[in-house]
């Protein structure tokens, strides 16, 4: 493998590798695993070795990415067609661009939690469809049945990924399109996510970041944690959510609340309101259940 200077890329004999050096502090873990879809995720790996790997379909086809520490740079190794496209994006989703050092915290609880979270920025993929497909399977489910469903479209219509073919690349937005019925039966994911998705497949979503909500079926919180991972939005709120409002109440306040009230105790954070919630729910146990689980269907049976 040949590493060469910070922001550069050279040709090794089956991959390309880069090495770079962030400014400030960066948790490689903390902000790559927003990404990660289920402990069984196809397409993200954490290796023994303690680097990341992600299959991503690119712009320029599919590739696989390795991120590893080597002091204080940060070395990425890619693989196939998007290889080269994977390393010059490499430092935007690791959070290059995002402005973590202009956040203040307002509560002394979550100035502990930033001490905490020292080095967790919120990245950007550059992949809206990517990010939108799941988001859309996430929706008003549980994470199981929604990371079940995942799983298996990844499995079955993504191809192995480069340089890692135990991995697979997420399919690119046409073939979702023209994904069997029975194929999303048998995924477990019901009528309305389908045809969510086979909708929205027929729009550039990849230029049109900001106008998802205006997609039938993508509301707030779809379009939120779409924003998020795709272009590195720190303010979005995914409003709506059935844990969020819990866990920021009892962090602030310590009691439940609802989105109404969420929002007003994240105002004071404006810019910055999602980094809030993504501190509370890495570093903050969840707040004991006492409403009723959510119920895990299975339309696989049905």
């Amino acid at each position: 493998m040949s590493i060469v200077g910070p922001g550069e890329i050279s040709p090794g004999p089956t991959h390309l590798s880069r090495e770079w050096i962030p400014q400030g502090p960066l948790n490689i873990r903390a902000t790559l695993s927003l990404h990660r879809r289920g402990s069984g995720d196809p397409s993200f790996k954490y290796a023994p070795n303690g680097s990341i790997w992600r299959a991503i379909h690119t712009p320029d086809g599919p590739g696989t990415l390795a991120v590893s520490r080597r002091g204080e740079s940060v070395v990425g190794r890619a693989w196939g067609p998007g290889a080269g496209w994977l390393l010059d994006q490499m430092p935007r989703m690791l959070g290059s661009e995002d402005n973590a050092d202009e956040f203040v915290a307002h509560h002394d609880v979550i100035a502990g939690l930033a001490h905490q979270g020292q080095g967790l920025r919120i990245g950007r993929t550059d992949r809206v469809w990517e990010a939108l497909a799941a988001a859309v399977l996430e929706q008003k489910v549980t994470g199981r049945e929604a990371w079940r469903a995942w799983r298996y479209i990844v499995r079955k219509y993504g191809e192995p990924a480069p340089g890692s073919p135990s991995m697979k690349v997420p399919p690119p937005q046409q073939v979702w399109r023209e994904i069997p019925q029975w194929e999303w039966h048998a995924s477990g994911a019901e009528p309305a996510r389908r045809k969510t998705i086979v909708r929205a497949a027929g729009y550039d979503v990849e230029r049109k970041a900001d106008k998802l909500h205006l997609l039938r079926g993508v509301g707030p919180w779809t379009a939120a944690e779409t924003r998020v991972r795709a272009v590195g939005d720190a303010d979005a709120v995914p409003v709506g959510d059935y844990h969020i409002p819990s866990q920021v109440g009892h962090t602030l306040i310590g009691e439940a609340i609802d989105d109404d009230r969420m929002l007003e105790l994240l105002e004071p954070y404006a810019g910055h309101r999602y980094r809030v919630i993504r501190l509370i729910e890495l570093y903050m146990p969840m707040p004991a259940r006492r409403g009723p689980r959510m119920y895990t269907r299975d339309y696989r049976n049905m």
